[in-house]
């Protein structure tokens, strides 16, 4: 390209350098299909035809120039609205009154090679200067065009050097806004930047994070598929495919279509030329792939060109951004009328009929539209086309110093060049409404409407507007999509999903699958402890100290607690044993009371039995206090009166032990044992072991008391509320004080286990005191191991079985003989064969 235009710049100084430098043609000379003098001129290349057919390269003769076929109406509407502006402007008595604009329109058929071939006319024109010199002079002053932006590019790139104004009325790509590499192009259309964006955002809009995407192979569909690719991105929309094709490769055609095919996407966004998607339809009815909601850019989206029953199976319900429909007052009409009078060359029957008829034979295709004009309300780019061209008058306007009074100024020279620099400046408002004026790019504003392809109930086809996107609003009002007015693919009022992954609910995060976009994830239910209350949470949090996941994990809630309460059947259980114990002790205290003055009664003490039932009965109660939820007070209570009480159970136990080894040794002669051991230092020794726990218990409270503590390690899903013991030193004190003492006791009752049968009370108390050793040995690995409420449990369990079998042990035979053996509760029964004295 860089040579090429080398070339053009030096035969373009060929005429300053050598004067006499002849001009020659090469090749045959493309003529203009439509064309009119006048003293400004005005190109223009549209692809009027859509199809060329190449000559054969023998070699043999000059190469023929190239046969173009199937109008493209949309162009050849573009064309016509060029010169309805042109006569508009020449008829004008105030924008150039005295001036005419002729034009010269090319057809480029679509094709890059008769897209130069027609550069390189309009840039040097048809005629050579007297002495067949090159003039040096550009024969027009602005060009009109290219309709797609590959041309666009070679047209600017090649005009560009020469400063020939190039204005584009569809030409959307963003790298035409380089003004160091496009320094005199124009355009009415908006830059790509914003369509490709806005692509994206109606992606997003409707919640498809899974899209396929299909664009042309060149500047067009590239550079507005980057810009797509890029802001999918940030707005995390996946694509699981990006492919692209031109219409002359079919091979990539067919790559592309099964590639829709084996996709899972069902959203393509198909940003492609109208001679593409007119390819790309075809095949897909082909291949029967329908079903997929196309999202479409502004170059194929409102082409009726497209609209075949067929085509609609896959078009139908096709959303995308078109330019606005905009109603010019009077082309209507002139497209049937005016244009075939005036501005085709056949429609001079001047001359001889032959050449009329050679002339026309160029022009049949055309002529079937001669009364045809349905389509012109859908023309949405003529209006481009026609602020293009009043763009340039108006430039003119100013440079000629143009006044409605005295017309414009004659003689001066119009360069190119000065039509550049005055189109950065125009400023007006056409007939129509728009105001028009060219950027720090020479692009315009960007203003879209949203059109989706409907069927009426007559069957016929519309494209009806939905929503808008205009860039000149606030970002906030910038977008708009009514969602209700839109029918969807395949007829469908239910807007279709798109997803590689469903939406995680509550209470799951996503997982990323290896290898895929990040739209594809799994679902992967919270750990332990966390919750997640969004949908698609990437992590789960964590509950605070004190909380505890729902059942579906989307909610902290508080932790249930856990506490041994009165209200629970293992509580109401306990409460019952611990209150019929005190209730046994009562009926066992109230019968030796009644039986008071019987021997068996006064024979084993009455007084420490009095007291050993008292104890008892606090026994039973204390552990009352282990059960309902644990406080300041009812922690010290528990353990203190458990302490205090067991201790005194123990210590009168002790004393009744030692009474019975003081009465037998009190029998040998000589021995006055009895008198350092009676009823006053039994009392004594009663309250002295009892002040000893006192004290321990005191020194407990004071140093480091029990406390209520919120235990939260041993269950993570529930607070158990317990009684921490603050100290345990404490707590093992008191209890192996009560486990001394009942050690000691079980002791002596064993070493008076030999004593006479019918007075012995020390085999019961042995008995006692095993079953009682053996509870609180047992108690002990069991408290350590024993989770929650249940370690209170065991705790009262030891309480309520020790004391049980103190009140069965001890008293239970008592009360037999008392109840059942009457006849055995004499004097002589008990003291049987060993005389001993009544205390």
């Amino acid at each position: 390209m860089l040579l090429f235009l080398y070339i053009l710049l030096l035969f373009h100084q060929l005429p300053t350098k050598a004067g006499n430098t002849l001009c020659r043609m090469m090749g045959y000379p493309k003529h203009p299909l439509l064309s009119k003098d006048g003293e400004i001129m005005i190109g223009a290349l549209f692809a009027i035809r859509s199809k060329e057919t190449f000559p054969s390269f023998e070699f043999a003769q000059k190469p023929q120039l190239l046969s173009c076929s199937s109008v493209n109406l949309r162009d050849f509407r573009m064309a016509q609205i060029m010169i309805f502006a042109i006569e508009e402007i020449n008829r004008s008595e105030s924008l150039l009154p005295n001036i005419s604009i002729g034009y010269r329109i090319y057809d480029t058929c679509g094709s890059r090679q008769s897209a130069m071939s027609a550069t390189m006319g309009l840039m040097n024109g048809q005629e050579l200067a007297a002495e067949y010199k090159c003039n040096g002079q550009s024969p027009i002053h602005a060009i009109i065009g290219e309709t797609e932006s590959s041309a666009t590019v070679i047209l600017s790139r090649t005009t560009g050097p020469f400063k020939i104004p190039v204005i584009s009325h569809s030409a959307s790509c963003e790298c035409l806004s380089n003004r160091k590499k496009y320094p005199s192009f124009f355009r009415t259309i908006a830059s790509d930047y914003h369509q490709g964006r806005a692509l994206a955002y109606i992606v997003k809009h409707l919640g498809w994070s899974w899209v396929g995407a299909v664009n042309s192979d060149n500047d067009y569909g590239n550079n507005v598929m980057s810009i797509f690719l890029n802001t999918a991105q940030k707005e995390e929309i996946c694509v699981e495919y990006s492919v692209k094709f031109y219409r002359t490769e079919p091979e990539k055609l067919k790559k592309v279509v099964e590639t829709i095919k084996k996709s899972t996407a069902k959203v393509i966004v198909a940003f492609v030329s109208l001679i593409e998607m007119d390819l790309l339809i075809e095949q897909l009815n082909i291949h029967n792939i329908t079903g997929f909601q196309l999202i479409g850019g502004e170059g194929w989206i409102t082409a009726k060109s497209l609209i075949t029953p067929h085509s609609f199976l896959v078009l139908g319900g096709s959303l995308g951004f078109a330019f606005r429909k905009i109603n010019i007052e009077g082309f209507s009409d002139y497209v049937i009328k005016s244009f075939w009078e005036t501005a085709l060359p056949c429609s001079k029957t001047e001359g001889n009929s032959s050449q009329h008829a050679l002339i026309c034979s160029s022009y049949q295709d055309l002529l079937t539209l001669k009364n045809y004009n349905e389509d012109v309300p859908e023309q949405r780019y003529a209006s481009n086309v026609y602020k293009a061209v009043y763009a340039v008058a108006h430039s003119l306007h100013s440079l000629l110093n143009c006044k409605e009074q005295t017309g414009c100024e004659k003689g001066l020279t119009i360069q190119p060049k000065h039509v550049v620099e005055a189109l950065k400046k125009v400023n007006f408002t056409v007939k129509f409404g728009d105001h028009v004026w060219f950027d720090s790019t020479g692009g315009a504003v960007a203003h879209y409407e949203v059109v989706n392809w409907q069927q009426d109930s007559n069957r016929s086809f519309q494209f009806k507007p939905v929503g808008h996107f205009d860039t000149s609003l606030p970002p906030d009002q910038s977008f708009m999509l009514k969602t209700e007015n839109v029918i969807w693919a395949g007829g469908q009022l239910e807007k279709p999903r798109s997803v590689c992954s469903e939406s995680c609910p509550p209470g799951t995060r996503k997982a990323a699958q290896k290898g895929r976009p990040v739209c594809c994830y799994d679902c992967i239910p919270c750990a332990e402890g966390e919750i997640s209350n969004e949908t698609d949470s990437i992590n789960c949090k964590q509950c605070p100290g004190e909380y505890w996941p729902n059942a579906e994990k989307n909610k902290c809630v508080l932790k249930a607690v856990e506490f041994l309460s009165f209200t629970e059947i293992m509580g109401i259980v306990l409460v019952f044993f611990s209150l019929f114990g005190v209730g046994l002790t009562v009926l066992v205290a109230i019968l030796f009371y009644s039986k008071k003055n019987t021997p068996i009664v006064k024979a084993n003490n009455s007084e420490l039995s009095f007291l050993l039932l008292f104890s008892l009965s606090l026994c039973f109660l204390c552990s009352l206090t282990f059960i309902g939820c644990p406080t300041e007070w009812s922690c010290m209570l528990r353990h203190t009166a458990f302490g205090i009480t067991f201790v005194l159970c123990i210590s009168c136990v002790l004393g009744k032990t030692m009474v019975v080894l003081m009465a037998f040794k009190a029998t040998l002669p000589g021995s006055n044992v009895m008198k350092w051991f009676g009823p006053a230092q039994q009392r004594l020794s009663v309250l002295a072991f009892t002040l000893i726990q006192v004290l321990i218990c005191l020194l407990w409270l004071t140093i480091s008391p029990p406390y209520p503590h919120k235990n939260m390690k041993y269950y993570k899903e529930k607070i158990i509320i317990e009684c921490s013991l603050g100290s345990t030193l404490g707590f093992w004190a008191v209890l192996g004080y009560v486990g001394l003492l009942a050690v000691l006791c079980f002791i002596l009752a064993f070493l008076a286990r030999t004593l006479p049968d019918n007075f012995n009370e020390a085999k019961f108390i042995t008995f006692s005191m095993l079953i009682f050793c053996a509870v609180w040995i047992t108690f002990i690995p069991a408290y350590v191991s024993s989770p929650g409420k249940f370690t209170v449990a065991v705790e009262i369990f030891a309480i309520l079985a020790s004391s049980f079998g103190l009140l069965f042990c001890i008293f239970a035979p008592k009360c037999y003989i008392i109840l059942l053996k009457s006849d055995q509760n004499t004097k002589q029964n008990v003291m049987g064969k060993t005389t001993c004295q009544s205390y």
